[in-house]
């Protein structure tokens, strides 16, 4: 699997340490940085002097929860998407979210996936594997901008 960092989007921390767990369980060795909002998230990405992150790096995918303080999910998805630098970057909406609007809303701005948490630890642990297996192994990247 790819050695660049994947992002995680979450404000819970019972579902931050779930995904930690999942991802250890599915050997999936990424770096995971968490931003707890998504000002947070956009800071990592779009900011300067690069938040924590070397210079040019960007994350090989990010998990972008809906539900967010500070700056929503969707409007996270819509400045990635608007920004030089991220339009190309791989987010995949991880959420609870069942709503129909939240979907479509999702893959109009540009989402490349959309995945509802599932709420059972084994099959949460199950879909992130196959996360990673798709788009860290068997997916090609899309170029950088």
């Amino acid at each position: 699997m790819t050695s660049k960092p994947i992002l995680l989007v979450e404000d819970d921390p019972s579902d931050i340490d779930l995904t930690r767990r999942a991802f250890s369980r599915a050997r999936i060795s990424n770096t995971l940085i968490v931003a707890e909002d998504g000002q947070a998230a956009l800071d990592y990405l779009l900011g300067d002097p690069f938040a924590g992150r070397a210079p040019g790096e960007l994350p090989a995918l990010v998990l972008l929860d809906l539900k967010l303080p500070v700056v929503e999910g969707l409007e996270v998805l819509r400045r990635i998407r608007a920004h030089e630098r991220t339009r190309r970057l791989l987010v995949v909406i991880l959420t609870s979210s069942r709503e129909e609007q939240d979907v479509a809303a999702g893959y109009d701005l540009g989402v490349n996936s959309y995945i509802r948490k599932p709420v059972d630890f084994n099959q949460f642990a199950e879909a992130v594997k196959q996360l990673g297996l798709y788009w860290l192994v068997i997916n090609e990247p899309p170029p950088a901008a």
